[in-house]
């Protein structure tokens, strides 16, 4: 059996979503959805001293109200090194601050063009040094049909899936008949129940940036989260 994901790419994104790719087989990055602003495509949050804390990549918007994802234009460069100085200034007193630092700080030296590719970069690192090795592929890569629930489960079938693994969110839209039509078995995958980490800064909080856990806990991180193998 295959399993397989479609989602999204988001800005460095919670540990949940690493735990939806490391449960898969192969993670589609289904980017040419809409662009939708105020939304994690192109920010998260990281915890500071005061509270949690926006880390938003500028983009290009104006007269763009119904560009994709995928075409989404980055704007300016300037936002890289106010991203590295607000996370310096915040978990420099983290353990393993230092050890992440090394190879997440040259990715904010690569310049980019557009999100996508940015989003997928930085994915990608954070799947590298958990030791994730599923497939990631790009939605482009396969047909398009129409549908919301048809163009879902037609790109699980293309990429040989025969289960789909969904967020417990699209229990609002997702028609199951039409994935077990095409034998497919839809799954909800389940955000519940992560245990607590060693956190800086007051009570704590799960719904942060993975980098906050990988700061405080390093190598020890997937023994905080439920698909990635220690």
């Amino acid at each position: 059996m295959k399993k397989v994901a479609i989602l999204q790419s988001n800005y460095i994104p919670w540990k949940g979503y690493f735990d939806l790719i490391a449960a898969v087989d192969e993670f589609i990055l289904y980017d040419d959805m809409q662009y939708t602003r105020r939304d994690w495509r192109n920010r998260n949050q990281i915890k500071t001293p005061t509270g949690g804390q926006w880390l938003s990549v500028p983009v290009q918007v104006k007269g763009k109200y119904l560009q994709k994802i995928r075409d989404t234009q980055i704007d300016g460069d300037t936002w890289r090194q106010h991203h590295w100085q607000t996370l310096t200034h915040n978990y420099r007193q983290a353990p393993h601050f230092k050890d992440i630092a090394a190879w997440l700080e040259p990715l904010y030296h690569t310049p980019d063009s557009h999100l996508s590719t940015l989003n997928r970069r930085f994915l990608e690192a954070v799947c590298a040094y958990l030791g994730i090795n599923t497939v990631i592929s790009n939605s482009w890569d396969y047909h398009l049909p129409e549908g919301k629930t048809e163009r879902l489960a037609d790109l699980c079938a293309q990429a040989g899936g025969s289960e789909y693994l969904s967020g417990p969110a699209a229990k609002d839209y997702l028609q199951e008949n039409v994935f077990t039509d095409r034998g497919i078995k839809l799954t909800w995958f389940d955000y519940q129940d992560y245990p607590d980490y060693p956190q800086l800064w007051g009570d704590f909080t799960h719904y942060v940036s993975i980098l906050d856990l990988l700061f405080n806990c390093g190598p020890q991180a997937p023994h905080y989260m439920k698909y990635v193998r220690p």
